[in-house]
């Protein structure tokens, strides 16, 4: 008998006195605060573009020189509309399942499903490849959707472990 439930394999956290506890995280949701919506998409591009400009005069670059002008706004839209574009629950794929009318009873799996995220301690990229795979409980979704929801997941400051829980769920 198969289970109906995703089983990670992931045993509690549980921290230790010595551990460095900027790097642990106990929660398989985001760390978001309260009001992390409260701005439009239009309202937060114009926040980062004015903070990343601010950071590239901290750094000394000329800001007059053209291939650097319009470099601020070029970020803050990156940063909202695609680096972290799934930080927005309005751009969680839908989800569709699709009947087992073959009763396929293996496991299904989906290979090699390259991302593109970042290091939330360090706002460094980092990229590697997803495996999918669970068991048919009747239902099936398409191939596409588990890459769309890897690709939702991997859009947000991430850990390799939150990502895995995220995407499992």
């Amino acid at each position: 008998m198969r289970p109906k439930e995703i089983s990670l394999n992931i045993l509690p956290i549980k921290p230790h006195e010595d551990d460095d506890m900027d790097h642990m995280s106990s929660s398989h949701d985001t760390p978001l605060r309260a009001d992390a919506f409260d701005l439009t998409d239009d309202q937060k591009i114009e926040k980062i573009e004015g903070h990343f400009r601010e950071i590239m005069q901290v750094l000394g670059l000329d800001l007059t020189d053209d291939s650097l002008k319009g470099t601020p706004k070029r970020v803050a839209k990156m940063y909202v509309q695609e680096a972290f574009s799934g930080l927005n629950p309005a751009n969680r794929p839908s989800t569709r399942l699709f009947e087992n009318k073959y009763n396929y009873d293996q496991m299904l799996v989906e290979k090699d499903i390259t991302f593109f995220s970042h290091c939330e301690h360090h706002f460094v990229p980092i990229y590697g490849k997803v495996h999918v795979a669970y068991f048919s409980s009747g239902k099936v979704i398409g191939l596409s959707k588990i890459n769309r929801f890897v690709q939702y997941f991997a859009k947000r400051p991430q850990v390799q472990e939150r990502l895995t829980v995220q995407i499992g769920k």
